[in-house]
């Protein structure tokens, strides 16, 4: 196949440091490269990929602006629309506008962010594109979409390390956002007489709840403070780590520092919110926490997390969120969609045929 796969204008592909989307992004594109497919990724120019790169931005466009994007995909869509691709897979929502510019070009778009009523109300003009959701939690909070499949991320596995002999602290990676709850990981870790390692930092949106709940917590003795990472230091966090601490208070649309975790064999404990009871298996990947107090009790040395398997943790990860298995579940879309959209042009071809009187 052929795939036009148009990112953000936001980040690098991977990025840097924060970026879930551009990461989920780089991992599709070199795993449809591995499998022999051509590919064409449309991103801002320090992306690093073996893909074909297509830029109308030499560097991202930090912070995100609807301006930005609107530039950016409309750009992708006319060079997409003067070359030959099977289809385009879409990672930014304004390339289904744009795909009215190219109506026979079958189109997929993945949403990846929680429901925003802005975005349902645009999503209902575009009842022909190939949604995909990424876990069923999202599908089920989104508005019903004629053609929408549910298809997990998935990382590299060989990213991550993994020991069954970790140390006794407990670490939390993610925006710092009350959403989030860096602040409740601190709390629980303080509970449990553990020492924790905090990785993420500020956006503007949440600088209030730093200041007030987050600050204050930063500076209590058991509290590392790493500030925001990339894999280099991520990899050593995760493999060395008690458990990864969830305690979300939104409905997390998926959670990638869950699965990079769990592929380094660190259990994640996690409050019911989101993804996290589809992504969990109790006992097996991690533990839901259905307070403070239950998720201190569960990280507490002498607990659970003493005998728990780190080697069938990071196996039973591989099978549900390595990148061979994205890949593979992708492509099955892929040559779905196509059949699909094949059958559609041949039945109108068919019906537009005149009548012989």
């Amino acid at each position: 196949m052929r795939i036009a796969v148009v990112s953000t204008p936001f980040l690098a592909v991977p990025p840097r440091d924060y970026g879930g989307t551009e990461l989920v992004v780089y991992e599709l594109v070199e795993g449809l490269l591995d499998r022999g497919h051509k590919v064409t990724l449309f991103a801002p120019g320090c992306s690093t990929t073996r893909a074909e790169l297509a830029s109308l931005y030499l560097k991202p466009q930090w912070p995100p602006h609807p301006l930005a994007e609107l530039n950016h995909a409309s750009w992708a869509m006319a060079k997409i629309a003067e070359s030959h691709f099977d289809l385009a897979h879409a990672h930014t929502p304004a390339v289904l506008a744009m795909g009215r510019m190219t109506p026979h070009l079958p189109v997929i778009y993945t949403i990846h962010h929680a429901r925003d009523e802005k975005y349902s109300d645009y999503y209902r003009h575009f009842p022909g594109v190939q949604y995909v959701a990424i876990s069923h939690r999202q599908k089920r909070l989104e508005i019903p979409l004629p053609k929408c499949e549910v298809i997990y991320h998935g990382l590299d596995p060989g990213r991550f390390e993994w020991t069954a002999k970790p140390g006794n602290q407990v670490c939390f990676i993610g925006r710092f956002s009350g959403a989030k709850g860096p602040h409740l990981a601190i709390d629980a870790a303080g509970l449990a007489g553990l020492p924790i390692y905090v990785a993420g930092e500020t956006h503007p949106d949440g600088e209030q709840f730093a200041e007030q709940e987050l600050k204050p917590r930063l500076r209590l003795p058991h509290v590392h403070l790493l500030g925001c990472i990339g894999v280099s230091k991520k990899v050593p966090l995760l493999r060395d780590a008690r458990a990864l601490l969830s305690p979300l208070d939104w409905e997390e649309p998926f959670g990638l520092a869950l699965i990079e975790a769990m592929l380094s064999g660190c259990p994640v404990v996690a409050f019911p919110r989101g993804s996290a009871p589809e992504l969990i298996e109790e006992g097996v990947t991690g533990f839901l926490a259905s307070s403070l107090g239950q998720m201190a009790q569960i990280i507490r040395p002498g607990g659970v997390l003493d005998t728990f398997d780190r080697g069938l943790c990071r196996r039973r990860a591989i099978e549900r969120f390595s990148r061979d298995r994205l890949v593979t579940d992708h492509l099955r879309l892929y040559q779905r969609v196509l059949d699909e959209s094949a059958h559609e042009q041949k039945r109108r071809r068919h019906t537009s045929q005149p009548i012989a009187v």
